[in-house]
């Protein structure tokens, strides 16, 4: 067995020499390629050398969905490097992968490339104008801490799972402060690092908190996916019911135990608020809903959000006592996204009922601009009591 797998590899890493590699020993002295390159007006030149591939292509929702009819195909050179030159693209945030030959890769020059749960991906930053930093930007401001944080949880059988934690600037100075709680919940296809990846949520906490906008506070980012096996025969709806619980009692029974264990919280509900993006904004809206008792602060980025019946039903059987409960219901979506339909069923149901809550329209698809921006608005809305 271990010398099939040994020749697995070596198949493998044939493969990949004979598409990448450069064909030369002049070659391999050749100056190294430099990807993503962001020009001085805007523009972003990808590279990659694949002398024997025969087509590139750049893969990315974001710069396609900004600039008009762009070309992503690339151009060889006699040396086998395959360029790309776009934009000039607005100051932002870009992720993309390239395809080769049919099958995607990552830009094997970057050093900004990041996994995920359907493989992997990397991007390239716009900074913004001289003296108009982007929201999401890093700035010369004071800088909090991003923790990484191991736990054993019974709802995922006592399989070990992964938590990150931002602390805000200030937080291991004055070791007397305690701080409210934001849990910051990703999508479908990400898990807890991306909030801090393509998110940036530490740098728009950092950049707001300087500015005096938002209050300081602790944000935990889990993993949204919590491993429960479809049992034979079992229908989907039955099975992301299940899928839903399991989430719902790894936050209670053991992220949050284990976040106000170790760390120096405001343990009431006053003080702890919940916010998704898709797959995440569900989860939010359904664990922030169903447990009034501990979130005061709810919301959803372009949430998925179905299936939502026995959260309206609960919360609609005392709506006087829900609308005291909610300090803020903030659910905000694009005019583009392609759960825009579930969210009008969902708020209308909110309306039909009474309940008080925000419901914002912005323009943008179902993409991480639109959700950093989203996150940049919320956060200055939360403890404002604290």
């Amino acid at each position: 067995m271990k010398s099939a797998g040994l020749s697995i590899w070596g198949f493998c890493a044939v493969i990949a020499l004979g598409i990448f590699a450069p064909s030369s020993d002049a070659q391999r002295q050749e100056e190294r390629i430099v990807s993503p390159e962001v020009l001085e007006d805007g523009q972003v030149c990808f590279r990659i050398r694949a002398p024997k591939a025969e087509r590139v292509i750049l893969q990315s929702g974001e710069i396609q969905s900004i600039l008009e009819n762009p070309v992503m195909d690339f151009s060889k050179d006699e040396n086998g490097v395959w360029s790309l030159t776009l934009g000039p693209l607005p100051p932002g945030i870009y992720d993309y992968t390239f395809d080769i030959d049919g099958v995607r890769n990552t830009d094997p020059a970057s050093p900004w490339v990041f996994g995920n749960r359907q493989g992997s991906r990397g991007y390239v930053e716009i900074p913004g104008k001289p003296g108009k930093p982007r929201h999401d930007e890093w700035r010369d401001v004071p800088h909090g801490a991003m923790t990484m944080h191991w736990y054993p949880s019974s709802a995922a059988d006592g399989q070990r799972r992964r938590i990150h934690v931002y602390t805000p600037p200030g937080y291991y100075e004055n070791l007397e402060r305690t701080y409210p709680v934001l849990y910051l919940l990703h999508g479908s296809g990400d898990n807890d690092s991306h909030w801090m990846w393509i998110g940036r949520a530490n740098v728009i906490a950092d950049n707001l908190i300087a500015d005096g906008k938002a209050a300081p506070m602790i944000i935990v980012m889990p993993d949204g996916h919590v491993p429960v096996r479809q049992k034979d025969g079992e229908e989907r709806d039955a099975y992301r019911r299940r899928a839903n619980e399991a989430f719902e009692n790894d936050v209670l029974h053991e992220i949050m135990p284990l976040v106000e264990d170790c760390y120096r919280t405001k343990n009431d509900r006053e003080h702890r608020a919940i916010v998704g993006l898709s797959m995440g904004g569900g989860q939010s809206l359904r664990v922030g809903l169903n447990n009034l008792d501990r979130y005061a602060w709810v919301g959803g980025f372009s949430s998925s959000a179905r299936g939502m019946d026995a959260v309206l039903e609960k919360i609609s059987a005392d709506v006087k006592q829900t609308n005291d409960q909610l300090n803020l219901l903030w659910i905000a979506i694009g005019k583009d996204d392609f759960l825009l339909e579930q969210n009008h069923q969902f708020v209308q149901a909110l309306k039909d009922q009474k309940i008080h809550h925000t419901y914002i329209e912005t323009e943008g698809k179902h993409q991480w601009s639109v959700w950093r921006r989203y996150l940049a608005d919320f956060l200055p809305l939360l403890f404002i009591q604290s």
